[in-house]
């Protein structure tokens, strides 16, 4: 009998979540950021330079930005690096790293990251490779997490740090109300209006409640071989930026 896991509320074989996954981003890979800025109203670059700033990058540092989509960390993090650095942009998705690849060629990027279509459960780089390794909203839509942790400490460096961007759970029980319906009634009607595509975001709503607290999230990561973690709760909880050591 095959394992199952959760697409969203639905229970599927686990070996068909991942290309279910990837159905939702070959749709949405064209507007994307779009979707992004009219879903959290612009807030997501808040988030984002939070990210950059938790990060610790410096000049001459090796980082990884995996499911890096459009690009908006891994153009940060290339300014930060300079030269002497180096950015990995990383997705499984062909068609978002497509469109990740030619907004950063447009934007004067192309020779200065490095892309990859990579599965974060089994990444193809080596031990301690990296000093930063990102993944913003996308941990959630991994089939075994704990799996994809373990991947990302080990080619991380010694002292170096993973940021793990994703959307949490509310702090307080009238948020998450008000999220709730601003989740199920106000997302797929926007994601119908903007891409044609309202059963994508009613997934993404979905998804975010599947995805395992701050709590939950952090003693996973300590399992991984993280020899310390810890979050900062954003926008009341209804994001949370998860950081772990490699000493």
């Amino acid at each position: 009998m095959n394992d199952k896991t959760h697409f969203g509320y639905q229970q599927v074989d686990v070996n068909e979540k991942q290309g279910k996954v990837a159905d939702v981003f070959h749709s949405v890979a064209a507007k994307y950021d779009l979707m992004n800025d009219v879903m959290s109203m612009g807030i997501h670059r808040l988030w984002k330079r939070f990210t950059i700033e938790m990060s610790g990058v410096r000049k001459g540092h090796n980082v990884l930005d995996l499911a890096g989509g459009t690009g908006d960390l891994a153009m940060k993090f290339a300014d930060k690096v300079g030269e002497t650095g180096n950015v990995v942009l990383a997705d499984i998705n062909e068609s978002m790293l497509n469109v990740g690849r030619d907004r950063l060629v447009d934007k004067g990027y192309g020779g200065r990251i490095e892309f990859a279509q990579v599965n974060a459960e089994s990444l193809p780089f080596a031990d301690n490779t990296f000093d930063i390794i990102t993944i913003s909203f996308g941990l959630r839509n991994v089939t075994h997490k704990e799996q994809a942790l373990k991947s990302m400490c080990r080619v991380l460096k010694p002292g170096g740090r993973l940021l793990v961007l994703e959307f949490s759970k509310p702090e307080q029980d009238w948020l998450s109300k008000v999220y709730d319906a601003y989740s199920f009634n106000l997302l797929p009607k926007m994601g119908k209006l903007l891409v044609n595509d309202a059963e994508s975001y009613q997934y993404l709503a979905e998804s975010i409640r599947m995805h395992p607290d701050q709590e939950t999230l952090k003693d996973m990561m300590l399992n991984a071989g993280f020899d310390e973690a810890e979050y900062h709760n954003m926008t009341g909880g209804i994001v949370a930026l998860h950081r772990g050591f490699k000493f």
